[in-house]
């Protein structure tokens, strides 16, 4: 597998086996996760939605040799279920899931958040984002014997109001208050619940944000390392979290984003 990152090969997560939802190309996050996590020796599987999607996942999911890709609509219970009854079947036991799942209503993430979010869409955009995490959390404990991590992909949109957000950054918040209390229940069963809140990069959700050039140009320049968020340091922080070197970590939102969440006022401003 080519490593585009000169990254080496290790052994941090060899005999560890784990599931990755929400790879939907190339670019995605998800993927740079599973590749680093391929690296270092994990075996994965992977789930999808729909054809298309599958399409775009399935050769990826090939160069790291997985021998487990799984159709799953996280809106339908008995879909998530299938998935990990036929990896408790292939595997006995999971090591750790990456969830990196969310859907909104893209026309619904411009303008006013008042005026132009729907009920429908709401609890759709909540659904998908959010509790779908709660969902597959509960299916994977029981194959998480020896304990496990979790983890979930968050925004700052979930902590402040940015534009053409809306409704997504209602389920983020919502998102990493659920990673805290399932971090709460899986706690004593040593499975460790993080989430990390990626800086804007040029993926398939973000092409879905109006703005969203916008929004990775002022991530570089307000940011504190004066740069853009690497896909090399979101997969590095997944690492730690997914790997052993995490183990007393749990409950927390992880900021990778070069410092852009904790400046309030950048400089140069008069």
């Amino acid at each position: 597998m080519a490593d585009e990152w000169n990254m080496p090969a290790g052994q941090l997560m060899a005999g560890k086996r784990g599931l990755i939802m929400g790879v939907a190309n190339d670019k995605s996050i998800a993927w740079g996760i599973a590749k680093q996590c391929a690296l270092q020796g994990a075996e994965l599987a992977f789930t999808y939605q729909g054809e298309a999607l599958e399409k775009r996942m399935r050769p990826l999911a090939e160069s790291v040799n997985s021998a487990h890709i799984l159709p799953c609509d996280v809106t339908r219970d008995e879909d998530i279920d299938a998935v990990f009854a036929a990896l408790g079947k292939a595997w006995g036991r999971l090591d750790f899931v990456v969830h990196a799942i969310a859907f909104s209503d893209r026309n619904e993430l411009k303008g006013s958040f008042t005026e132009n979010t729907s009920r429908a869409n709401f609890l759709t955009t909540m659904d998908i984002s959010c509790f779908s995490l709660v969902a597959v959390a509960k299916r994977a404990a029981p194959l998480m014997q020896a304990g496990g991590s979790i983890i979930t992909m968050s925004y700052l949109g979930g902590e402040r109001v940015l534009p053409s957000y809306n409704v997504m950054g209602v389920a983020k918040a919502a998102l990493e208050a659920a990673t805290r209390y399932v971090a709460r229940d899986l706690g004593p069963r040593g499975i460790r619940v993080n989430a990390i809140s990626a800086g804007p990069m040029r993926t398939l959700a973000m092409a879905g944000i109006a703005g969203g050039r916008g929004l990775l140009s002022t991530g570089r320049e307000w940011s504190l390392l004066k740069e853009d968020t690497s896909m090399e340091g979101i997969a590095g922080a997944a690492l730690w979290l997914v790997s052993d070197l995490g183990r007393s970590t749990t409950g927390e939102v992880v900021h990778v984003d070069a410092g852009f969440h904790a400046v309030a006022v950048p400089d140069g401003l008069e």
